[in-house]
């Protein structure tokens, strides 16, 4: 009876030795590793003049819109495929993006503000064995851009009332939704089996038409538009947790 209990005991003591001394697979195929961290934004913005559809009055010379750089809290999911390919999908809180006028729309100063959703999907390539504590990878792929709470400041819409002799008239705005593709390239960094520090840079080329909608009581219904290219540049700093 003892020596069954000393060939039992040797067996759970060499199978407890083997887990701890088998290496762990960091970065491998069925891994999960969830990023949570800070995204900076910057926009490469531009914009077409605001022009009047209804009535057709054309364009405001020399008018123009920005959008100023915005940080939010990002979340990524990474499901690692294979020991080098992994698919990801990038959430988040939705950032608020503040937009100004420019050039003769410069006086308005802030002219609105909207909310962006932008839920994406990226497959990435991580260089290196599983093994390795640094990992450099590049991926590409889509997301999808949504506006919600588009508020116009009532500075601006005083100025657009005002063109057609109503002042208090309202304007509202709606940007319009849409596909826009993304590259992406970064390192992760192994801190312990379970734990990651990761930087990323993405780029998004991304364009958005403002419509606007002014009621004004002399003349009835406006209607303008513009067109905001925003192409930002998003830079994620994140910790990383693989399940």
């Amino acid at each position: 009876m003892q020596q069954k209990f000393a060939v039992v005991s040797k067996i759970a003591a060499l199978s407890l030795f083997a887990c701890f001394a088998a290496p762990v697979m960091a970065q491998s195929a069925g891994s999960v590793v969830v990023n949570a961290g800070w995204a900076h934004i910057t926009p490469n913005d531009s914009s077409t003049a605001l022009t009047f559809t209804q009535p057709a009055l054309g364009a405001i010379p020399g008018s123009g819109a920005g959008v100023s750089r915005t940080e939010t809290l990002g979340i990524s999911v990474n499901y690692f495929y294979t020991d080098n390919l992994a698919f990801t999908a990038d959430l988040g809180v939705p950032p608020t993006y503040k937009l100004h006028g420019e050039g003769t729309l410069a006086a308005a100063g802030e002219i609105g503000t909207a909310k962006q959703w932008a839920p994406t999907g990226l497959v990435k390539y991580f260089f290196g064995d599983a093994k390795a504590k640094l990992r450099p990878y590049l991926g590409g792929g889509v997301t999808y851009v949504r506006y919600s709470d588009v508020e116009l400041s009532t500075k601006f819409q005083q100025i657009i009332g005002a063109k057609f002799g109503t002042p208090a008239a309202v304007t509202t705005a709606d940007l319009s939704s849409g596909f826009a593709p993304v590259i992406t390239g970064g390192i992760s960094y192994e801190i312990t089996p379970q734990w990651y520090a990761g930087v990323s840079l993405s780029y998004v080329k991304l364009k958005t038409d403002a419509n606007l909608t002014t009621l004004a009581t002399k003349v009835g219904t406006v209607k303008s538009n513009t067109t905001l290219t925003l192409d930002p540049l998003v830079a994620f700093a994140s910790i990383g947790y693989r399940f």
